[in-house]
């Protein structure tokens, strides 16, 4: 065998006797573009739903779930494929992305998943895969048709503007709240929570008092006037208001709060020197000094050197999602907190970090849960309010 490799080798570095230079150049021109033809059609070729499907695995498991989705039928018409989810339009990406479907190819031959059984126990892992890569490139695939700057914000609903608008001057990835849009979820990642449900309804039926204190079951639009016409911001959830004025099925509520005097002052904070978020207002609206009204000097925090000062807004909202105690929004949030995030690990006590600390761990955590986004934002508000900060004796 060595003889041979010898004798191959020195017949490919001996130069051409009977061929001219240019009809070598000609040959390994002509070559060159039959095999570069060939390995594009045949790359096409794997990149097509009919490739995808042509494996039982496949076919039985999530081309049926897609189905029945809207991803399958909607009223525009326009259908995704398999690749056009889940394999990169960039060439780059492209075939980097084949190289690892190799490993789908050995699943295959193996029988790795070759029942409804294995698929159903290799789900999560599977799932976590792809979650991991959408969120390595920022949902690449899903911003091919759905692109932040091409959101018309005027037709959409006050629900979906509430989180699709921070995510947009995030940039955040699509797959950090729309998991299971096109597959269903793993049977560990799936729970209802009816416990909301409960809090919800007895906030629409809770009458609330002039004067007293209470806390927003979920996130709710702020507007300028009485009739609530103009949106003025967005109060997240389990956010402390005082009730001023009661009118009709429209309530005027009092936000106090922090901002810091650097930029323009849309996002009110909570407590001093912490970013626990409590109220998004529109730009314009931040900069409204009869708006929001400036209680006292402001203080420097010494960890960021930056200054913050007291503030409070005063806005009306739709009656209905009010509590008078926070304890029983926080111990939804807390059950919930201690579900979702208990797939994967043993999830950190609320007391292990502080207030400022936990927005960052708490985005590693929950792309591998199925929490909403709004599920999400007062589960943080929870970890934030029952951190270290507020909690004797954590370190």
């Amino acid at each position: 065998m060595k003889n041979l490799i010898c004798k191959l080798w020195k017949t490919l570095k001996r130069p051409p006797v009977h061929l001219s230079l240019g009809a070598v150049i000609l040959v390994s021109f002509v070559a060159g573009i039959v095999f570069w033809g060939g390995f594009n059609t045949a790359l096409e070729a794997t990149n097509t739903e009919e490739f995808c499907i042509s494996c039982h695995e496949m076919q039985n498991n999530p081309y049926q779930e897609l189905q029945g989705t809207v991803h399958w039928s909607n009223r525009s018409g326009v259908r995704a494929t398999c690749p056009d989810c889940h394999v990169p339009h960039d060439w780059t990406d492209k075939i980097a992305r084949k190289m690892q479907a190799s490993k789908e190819v050995w699943g295959k031959i193996f029988g790795t998943i070759d029942t409804r059984e294995k698929f159903l126990e290799k789900r999560l892992e599977l799932a976590q895969h792809e979650w991991a890569r959408f969120s390595a490139n920022g949902s690449l695939e899903c911003r091919n048709c759905h692109d932040y700057n091409s959101m018309n914000w005027e037709v959409m609903s006050d629900q979906a503007k509430r989180f699709m608008k921070p995510a947009a001057e995030r940039n955040q990835s699509c797959i950090d709240c729309h998991k299971g849009i096109a597959h269903h979820l793993p049977e560990q990642m799936t729970f209802k929570d009816p416990a909301l449900d409960q809090l919800e309804q007895r906030a629409q039926g809770l009458s609330p008092n002039e004067g007293e204190s209470y806390y927003t079951v979920r996130a709710i639009t702020l507007y300028l006037d009485e009739a609530r016409t103009q949106a003025a911001g967005e109060l997240e959830a389990a956010s402390p208001v005082q009730v001023l004025e009661e009118s009709g099925d429209s309530v005027k509520l009092l936000v106090p709060a922090w901002r810091k005097t650097r930029g323009f002052g849309r996002v009110l904070y909570e407590d001093f020197g912490m970013n626990i978020t409590s109220l998004v207002l529109e730009k314009d609206m931040a900069q409204d000094e009869a708006l929001v009204k400036v209680l006292d000097d402001a203080k420097v925090d010494s960890m960021t050197g930056l200054p913050w000062e007291p503030v409070e807004v005063a806005l009306w909202a739709e009656q209905g999602a009010l509590l008078p105690e926070a304890e029983d929004i926080w111990s939804y949030a807390r059950d919930t907190y201690r579900t979702a995030c208990s797939v994967c690990h043993s999830q950190p006590a609320e007391a292990h970090f502080d207030a400022n600390t936990w927005p960052g761990m708490f985005a590693g955590m929950v792309g591998f849960t199925n929490m909403d986004a709004a599920t999400q934002a007062l589960v943080l508000k929870y970890l934030q309010k029952h951190s270290s900060d507020f909690a004797d004796g954590a370190h």
